[in-house]
């Protein structure tokens, strides 16, 4: 291994691209390759770790999180924000702890602003003002977030282009700095060197546009026939609002919307996935030294089979 760096593979891929699959297949107990059992998962979906948020985030099924020890699942309700600076700090934890076991960490998920970021590591911004935070958030009570979000696009365009619109957390954030700083929050710009603390493999999943469109479109009917309306129901009856963070959720957010019955509540989670799985990409452009796999029906073995030889290599380097 290269000199007091720790090994890191990292899977980027939206939802339905393949990754759980993909994990299986190279660190389950059935597979077949060099890292069978080598390897603990960090999971890098914002979501996953809300507690109660099982089938709406569509979390490893407790069968494959004995298989491969997962991290970073079911740490916090619904109700609290997880930011990404939390993301980097236990995943940096993680690594370390995996590492000493003799273990390869896996991060692996589809939030492309927790991946580059723990590739990349956190910009500098400023510490957080209680004062002006609490000044923000009363004007969130009293205007609404399409104001806060409507006064983030005249701030900083670029940050506002990147954040969820009903990301309150972020948004106020974002307006925070700009008014401590004078300078927009995408000013404070990622490093374009990976961190040196580590040796990465990175991977990138990608499938043609149709193809992975209509993968959501099936884990999205899978997710309502596995009970997502009940499990919606359930959070609801245990006090968790819309304004919450967790429940701000792609497939949890649109039950709050008015929308008209079950169906449409579920095509606009179709549609809502297929924007989100787009725009993650977006964040894994340029990230030095990644590997990009594209997978189709046909050659998906023949591409893990690839991927496999290119980590053994990559490993036995290292």
């Amino acid at each position: 291994m290269k000199k007091n760096k720790i090994p890191v593979i990292v899977i980027f891929a939206p939802t339905a691209t393949g990754k759980t699959a993909l994990t299986e297949k190279l660190f389950g107990k059935g597979s077949h390759s060099f890292f069978k059992s080598k390897a603990e998962i960090i999971s890098a979906d914002s979501m996953a770790v809300y507690k109660g948020m099982d089938i709406g985030t569509a979390k490893p099924d407790p069968k494959l999180q004995n298989e491969i020890p997962h991290h970073m699942i079911d740490m916090v309700t619904p109700d609290i924000q997880f930011s990404v600076s939390e993301f980097v700090e236990n995943a940096d934890l993680f690594c370390k702890e995996i590492n000493f076991r003799n273990k390869i960490p896996v991060i692996a998920g589809g939030t492309g602003f927790y991946i580059r970021n723990f590739l990349l590591g956190l910009p500098e911004t400023p510490e957080s003002d209680p004062a002006l935070r609490n000044s923000l958030k009363e004007e969130l009570e009293k205007c609404g977030i399409d104001f806060m979000y409507q006064k983030l696009l005249t701030l900083d365009p670029v940050s506002a282009e990147k954040i969820n619109k009903n990301d309150a957390y972020r948004i106020l954030r974002a307006i925070e700095v700009f008014y401590l700083t004078g300078k927009p929050r995408s000013s404070f710009e990622l490093s374009q060197k990976l961190r040196d603390q580590y040796d990465f493999f990175t991977i990138i999943l990608e499938r043609d546009r149709e193809e992975l469109y209509s993968r959501i479109d099936k884990r999205v009917d899978q997710m309502f026939d596995e009970g997502l309306e009940g499990e919606v129901n359930s959070l609801i009856e245990k006090g968790y609002t819309k304004e919450m963070p967790g429940m701000q959720a792609i497939g949890y957010r649109e039950f709050f919307m008015d929308l008209d019955g079950i169906e449409e509540v579920k095509e606009k989670i179709k549609i809502d996935s297929h924007k989100y799985a787009k725009k993650q990409y977006v964040f894994m452009k340029g990230i030095p030294e990644a590997h990009t796999y594209k997978l189709t029906a046909d050659t998906e073995a023949e591409i893990i089979m690839q991927i496999e030889s290119d980590l053994s290599a990559w490993y036995k380097d290292s």
